[in-house]
């Protein structure tokens, strides 16, 4: 099996490339333009492996795109390559728009290109996955599930940005026959988290003694998913996905953002004891503009369906990744020394890291 991940240095991708060179044996060619979140240090486990190659690229470059995929003949891709941040996004909404939407279109032509020539058999058995996120069904209310049915309506540039790549990969398998499937997941949390995201920024902050940031009163809700677990189901989908549908995946862990912050404290508190309890560092921020209320996802299809399971509660994973991160520095020290811990969604911390 030949894969290529698209956005392989990020922290989905890269947990995916893993999972996918180490457990599976896969072919893998890794691309990534190595933006602000893209790490190639999270690919150090799979450094020097036979099975595995990292091109440095822009999926909006259509040259590279086809060169890429000309070269390698991939047996699926994998797209996972996007910007993520929901405070960036608000802030700078220009570059979403262009990698989310133009280079996930520039993506889809150059991967037309490829399969419109491939034999028969190769080309019935290729397959796009197109990874997207619950951010696109906006906002729950305090009852119900995000299903794959429910209408999408985006609150931020990101999610819009999002929900315009996921028509975009629809309309490409209606229009195109392009054998496609989609799945849209809960947020995800595990080892090498870029620290601008509220699990590892509150690991490092209290680490280090400084003010955990919360945002309004911490009511929020996410349905937490371990990194792990979803690469696992983004195999499955891949593999055993109908073309043409779309895949939830969740982790049934629904926690408020405040509980996440205090279970934090509590963990950290146990596996590196410091002079006072941590959950004295939480300090309640403005919440952020379109800031949505709740996320829950409904994974009953992918379970039944596809027969996955996420192998991790949150307190299992909670766990995991605390342990991770104490136990790696080397990998998050030299992101902490360029980026200090604030917010990245104020103009301020998003100048200083330009």
């Amino acid at each position: 099996m030949r894969v290529i991940v698209t956005g392989g240095a990020g922290f989905i991708g890269s947990a995916l490339v893993r999972y996918l060179v180490l457990e599976k044996g896969y072919e893998v060619l890794t691309l990534d333009a190595l933006t602000y979140a893209g790490c190639e240090a999270s690919l150090k486990a799979v450094e020097g492996r036979s099975n595995h190659r990292f091109l440095k690229a822009d999926i909006c470059d259509r040259a590279s795109m086809d060169a890429a995929i000309a070269e390698f003949r991939p047996d699926r891709i994998m797209h996972l390559a996007a910007e993520s941040h929901v405070d960036r996004s608000i802030t700078g909404a220009a570059d979403f728009i262009q990698t989310n939407i133009v280079g996930s279109f520039t993506l889809l032509e150059a991967t037309r290109g490829y399969w419109s020539a491939l034999e028969s058999e190769a080309k019935a058995a290729f397959r796009f996955l197109h990874v997207s996120t619950d951010e696109v069904y906006g906002s729950l209310g305090d009852e119900g599930l995000f299903e794959e049915t429910t209408p999408y309506d985006p609150s931020s540039p990101y999610s819009a940005s999002k929900a315009a790549s996921d028509h975009l990969a629809k309309a490409w398998e209606r229009t195109y026959g392009l054998p496609i499937v989609v799945s849209n997941c809960s947020n995800n949390y595990g080892p090498y988290h870029f620290p601008e995201k509220l699990i590892p920024l509150t690991i490092l902050n209290a680490l280090e003694g400084r003010a955990l940031p919360v945002y309004g009163k911490g009511e929020n809700v996410r349905d937490w998913l371990f990194v792990d677990d979803h690469a696992r189901a983004l195999d499955i989908i891949a593999e055993k996905g109908r073309v043409g549908e779309t895949y939830n995946v969740g982790g049934r862990n629904e926690r408020r953002n405040i509980d996440v912050v205090r279970r934090i404290c509590a963990v950290l508190d146990e596996l590196a004891p410091g002079t006072t309890p941590r959950e004295n560092l939480i300090e309640f921020v403005t919440d952020r503009p379109g800031h949505d209320a709740r996320y829950a996802i409904d994974a009953t299809k992918l379970e039944d369906e596809l027969r996955w399971r996420a192998a991790e509660t949150f307190e299992t994973g909670i766990e995991k990744t605390v342990r991770w991160y104490l136990e790696n520095e080397w990998w998050w020290r030299p992101l902490r020394d360029r980026y200090d811990g604030e917010r990245l969604g104020l103009a301020s911390a998003v100048k200083a890291l330009a």
